[in-house]
């Protein structure tokens, strides 16, 4: 069985693009590191804004 593909979210307040296969290793977020395993309390790294307002987008 294949994993599921990796997926994209997007701040709704500025418009970062956190994409699961290249995480963000500059946060600490590895390559690979799947939304769900992102700590609730983690927030946009340029606004601030919640992990909770962020949307999965299709690119």
């Amino acid at each position: 069985m294949s994993e599921a593909p990796y997926k994209v979210w997007q701040c709704r307040t500025c418009g970062y693009i956190y994409e699961e296969e290249h995480g963000d290793p500059t946060e600490g977020l590895a390559p690979g590191t799947r939304w769900a395993d992102i700590p609730e309390d983690w927030v946009c790294p340029l606004c601030g804004t919640p992990k909770s307002d962020f949307d999965m987008i299709e690119l």
